[in-house]
């Protein structure tokens, strides 16, 4: 039994993922843009992230994400909210230095090691185990190579600034694009899904010449 580990991001056109629901979600470095993704946020993105969800087997938070949705998602109890239903139940991993306990239902705090706790998770968990937010957990888990799975809602806006999906230090990947949809708002839903180590070509004269000619098969 071996699991999938997800990443979930709304990022900009520019790689920025930090504090895309509200003003006061993540203002680290003086970040002046929260709720950026909002404007964006239509009824078939809606649908897709439901769709989404009904999907996952589990999830795992950093100490702020998790925070943040243990202050509201607990509060929805209705039945036909599959978002709510969905964190509300599933088992929930949340990796943190500072904290010291978790008290959502069905909550574990992981300890030790994160790269070491989070590939034990996947090893002993049947299916997709998803990361919302926590922008810098997601950082330690890219340097780890443990994210099989990126599911984005590309949005057309540039900020400039912000923390962002890639951080400096990821490993290298290669990645293949398995589904995209473009939403009534101007957002594009992507899913990649890891497609082994990246590979390396040359477009100097002589190897663009030929593979040009592979490309059109003309034998110009």
């Amino acid at each position: 039994m071996s699991g999938i580990l997800s990443v979930s991001a709304f990022v900009t056109l520019d790689g920025v993922m930090q504090a895309p629901g509200g003003p006061d979600e993540d203002r680290d470095g003086g970040f002046p843009h929260g709720g950026w993704s909002v404007p964006y946020f239509t009824e078939d993105l809606g649908a897709i992230i439901d769709e989404q969800f009904a999907g996952f087997s589990a999830f795992l938070l950093g100490r702020r994400t998790y925070e943040i949705f243990a202050a509201h998602w607990p509060h929805i109890t209705d039945e036909e909210d599959p978002v709510a239903a969905k964190l509300n139940a599933a088992p929930k991993y949340v990796a943190s230095r500072s904290l010291d306990r978790v008290t959502w239902h069905n909550a574990q705090l992981l300890s030790g090691d994160v790269g070491r706790a989070v590939a034990e998770v996947k090893e002993g968990t049947d299916g997709e185990i998803n990361v919302q937010g926590s922008t810098d957990l997601i950082a330690t888990l890219q340097r780890h190579d443990l994210v099989d799975r990126y599911r984005l809602v590309v949005e057309p806006v540039v900020l400039g600034t912000g923390k962002r999906l890639f951080a400096e230090g990821t490993a290298p990947a290669a990645l293949r694009l398995t589904h995209s949809r473009q939403t009534a708002g101007g957002a594009v839903y992507c899913e990649y899904e890891r497609a082994g180590e990246p590979t390396y070509g040359s477009f100097d004269l002589d190897t663009y010449e030929e593979r040009m000619r592979g490309i059109r098969g003309t034998g110009v």
